[in-house]
């Protein structure tokens, strides 16, 4: 029962990520928070997808093995790079989550999906504080999740 509450719980808060992605621009990725310090808009979705791919080889070997990214250091500054990431690091977790029914899940791997919807969840407050710093308009299912 748990199990099934988390895979649509994270289920949506990917496609709320994926969301904000969609109509990101070449420039709005080059974007930091303001004037303090801070990394890209698009840095912060290299670190999802690469947190996607690396919590989703977790869950199928039942624990870390690392991090990695296969979005790259110049598709960080790519829309439609970064929009394929998204997608296919979505897709990456689904099918992990797929081919595992509840039965066959242990603590470890229900961890796993714990701490890479944490990631996903803080990542998006981050980013609603880089959207407000440059006035970026948010998705409308994104706006309403986080009543913005």
């Amino acid at each position: 029962m748990i199990y099934g509450i988390l895979q649509e719980r994270l289920s949506k808060v990917l496609e709320l990520t994926n969301a904000l992605g969609d109509e990101i621009s070449s420039e709005s990725l080059n974007l930091r928070n303001a004037n303090g310090r801070s990394n890209t808009i698009g840095q912060q979705f290299w670190c999802l997808v690469g947190a996607r791919e690396s919590y989703a080889r977790a869950f199928e070997h039942g624990g870390w093995r690392g991090f990695s990214c296969s979005l790259t250091a110049q598709g960080v500054h790519e829309p439609d790079a970064v929009r394929k990431a998204l997608a296919d690091s979505r897709d990456l977790v689904q099918s992990k989550l797929d081919s595992l029914p509840e039965a066959g899940t242990d603590d470890a791997r229900v961890n796993v999906l714990f701490d890479l919807e944490q990631h996903e969840v803080q990542h998006h407050g981050q980013l609603i504080r880089y959207f407000f710093a440059n006035a970026l308009p948010f998705p409308k299912a994104f706006a309403a999740r986080y009543n913005l």
